[in-house]
């Protein structure tokens, strides 16, 4: 299962990056309990910075930030994190994601995730980045992980539904979500799926 993670951190070290380090590290450990193994690649967008703007003005991808895109593209699963940015995702992050072609995403799981200096932030996984993905046509999990400076303090692991806490639990909910779908359906339907008509699911409503 190739599953990919995607750190729009700018600092090295970088708690961007260590969050997606976690949260990959988490959800491989959940595909392992059932035998699952997972090939982590972690695609740092700094590295690529200058290569995604020159794409952006060009056309044209650099050998290393077309090797980025393929990763992305065919992946099982993602994991994508960002630093906020003036309220959203930053920058560096959204432009990458705009040399996705609009298709290249649909049904593809996504794991959210952020960071920022408060917890005040924390809605931009959901105001912002959640949206973003929705337009893309990518499956995200419901739950989402943002990281606040504090988090990553000494006390973090003290209490129950501290950061350490909320890593396991969204690593647990993705592997989970990447066992219900095989690499072959991606989430779209085979042929031998049962498509159900759009009034018999609406009937169940009532």
């Amino acid at each position: 299962m190739r599953l990919v993670a995607v750190s729009a951190g700018l600092s090295k070290p970088s708690s961007t990056r260590l969050l997606a380090d976690r949260l990959a590290e988490a959800t491989s450990r959940e595909l392992a309990v059932e035998d699952r193994k997972a090939e982590v690649e972690i695609v740092e967008l700094r590295d690529l910075a200058v290569e995604i703007a020159n794409h952006l003005v060009t056309g044209f991808p650099a050998p290393a930030l077309s090797a980025a895109l393929e990763a992305v593209t065919g992946a099982d699963g993602l994991i994508v994190v960002s630093p906020v940015f003036a309220g959203s995702y930053s920058g560096l992050f959204k432009s990458f994601f705009d040399l996705i072609e609009p298709d290249a995403l649909t049904g593809t799981p996504v794991l959210l995730a952020a960071t920022g200096g408060t917890a005040r932030h924390s809605l931009v996984v959901e105001h912002a980045m959640r949206p973003l993905f929705s337009y893309l046509h990518a499956l995200t999990l419901p739950t989402a992980v943002f990281a606040a400076t504090d988090d990553w303090g000494a006390g973090a692991d003290a209490y129950a539904g501290g950061l350490p806490a909320r890593i396991d639990r969204a690593g647990g909910e993705f592997a989970g979500l990447l066992r219900g779908l095989t690499p072959a359906t991606n989430g779209d339907v085979g042929e031998g799926d049962e498509v159900v008509p759009f009034e018999h699911l609406l009937a169940n409503l009532k």
